[in-house]
């Protein structure tokens, strides 16, 4: 496969030569006539096809009665993305040959490697997958306001009520998609790290949050450690998130500091950020041979600092402000020494602000309490009781935040 052929593709013209020489190597070229079945509906997918030359139609329910065109793609366009995004990873659709089409085929271990190496192409596969369901969804739309206005004025109620039906399990299916989405970009596991546990919990209020956390081994002696909140919740917030978690591991790795690598991903935010979206951040770097934590704070809830004999240490703070809104924004830079035995609490403001049915939020006393009740206990133990003690507090109040923890224990000494 010519390396130029792929650089002229839009999801890929932002890598660098190596990694466009890379996909030339791994990709497989495929050719396919008028009419011929790239993908059937329901099939259990393990790859997703770039399109060279040629159009697709993308259609549902094929062969029945309910089948129906939810769009076509051309040159540059990608199919079979959803499966591979998905946790059941089957085809949502199937996808038919209009004209002879050429196309590249990648496999789920090529893929997954190559969000590795360049996360911010998940960023833009989201925006796609994003614009491509709302685009498959009014069509549906559309297509179901044409057969209502064949109804008599007798039915116009039945239509509202269909109307509203639809509407809710539409955005339904977009939510359950964009939750997806943002599971598959949280990490699936944690580093194992001498001396030191790790646990981490997130409970989101509604099908997608804004919340995110993120672990990055930056190289031998040092971690990196990120929990942030977006400002919205929905679909908006889960595509912000995941833009963010991209830019935050990106600028992780380049940049010489925690304040170097935030201020960059602020400028990057405030240069794409059209819907007026802010997050809040902690970003940190745990020194693993030293066990000194250097962190700073965009706007984020401070961290909490319980010493090994229960007592909670004092956090410094300066202003930190939030990231993507703001020009010459104020970061809060601070360094703490992790001695052996202490508990290190990264969390989001949900757990604070989780109210019961008197409009009482859980609050920061309640919080140091039951870590100061529970701080002996492993970290998974910790965390769960945390989140359990919330959840009694709110009751049967629906919860209007994310919660998210990540909890740092040092177990022995550098």
């Amino acid at each position: 496969m010519d390396s130029s052929n792929i650089h002229q593709i839009p999801l890929f013209s932002c890598l660098p030569a190596t990694e466009v020489n890379r996909l030339a190597s791994r990709l497989r070229c495929l050719d396919l006539g008028p009419g011929a079945l790239l993908l059937r509906e329901g099939d259990p997918g393990e790859t997703f096809y770039i399109i060279l030359e040629g159009q697709v139609e993308i259609i549902k329910a094929l062969g029945t009665a309910d089948e129906r065109l939810l769009g076509n793609r051309g040159q540059g366009d990608f199919v079979g993305e959803m499966s591979l995004m998905g946790t059941d990873r089957l085809r949502t659709a199937s996808v038919r040959a209009c004209t002879r089409v050429q196309m590249l085929e990648m496999d789920r271990d090529d893929f997954d490697a190559l969000l590795h190496r360049h996360p911010d192409i998940a960023y833009e596969m989201a925006r796609v997958l994003s614009s491509s369901l709302r685009n498959a969804n009014n069509a549906t739309i559309r297509d179901l306001q044409e057969k209502n206005l064949l109804l008599a004025k007798a039915y116009e109620d039945l239509q509202t009520a269909q109307g509203q039906i639809i509407e809710k399990e539409t955005l339904e299916r977009e939510l359950q998609l964009a939750r997806e989405i943002q599971e598959s970009m949280l990490p699936r596991s944690l580093p194992r790290l001498s001396g030191v546990d790790l646990a981490v919990r997130m409970i989101s209020a509604r099908m997608v949050g804004g919340d995110f956390y993120d672990f990055i081994v930056l190289d031998d002696n040092r971690l990196g450690i990120a929990v942030g909140d977006v400002s919205d919740k929905g679909v908006p917030a889960a595509l912000f998130m995941a833009m963010t978690r991209s830019l935050v591991r990106s600028e992780a790795r380049r940049a010489a500091s925690p304040l170097e690598a935030l201020r960059w991903v602020d400028r990057h935010l405030q240069e794409m950020n059209e819907a007026e979206m802010f997050v809040t951040v902690l970003y940190g770097v745990l020194h693993t041979n030293t066990h000194r934590f250097h962190y700073v704070r965009a706007g984020h809830v401070l961290p909490i600092l319980c010493q090994a004999d229960g007592c909670l240490t004092t956090m410094a703070a300066d202003t930190g402000q939030p990231l993507g809104v703001l020009p010459d924004v104020c970061l809060d830079e601070q360094s703490i020494q992790l001695n052996p035995g202490c508990t290190l609490i990264l969390y989001s403001d949900g757990i604070l602000d989780a109210a019961n049915d008197d409009g009482e939020l859980f609050g920061l006393e309640r919080l140091q309490h039951t870590i100061l009740a529970w701080h002996r206990k492993p970290v998974e133990s910790l965390c769960d009781h945390i989140l359990n003690t919330v959840q009694r507090h709110a009751g049967n109040t629906p919860q209007q935040d994310d919660m998210t923890l990540v909890v740092v224990r040092i177990t022995g000494r550098p």
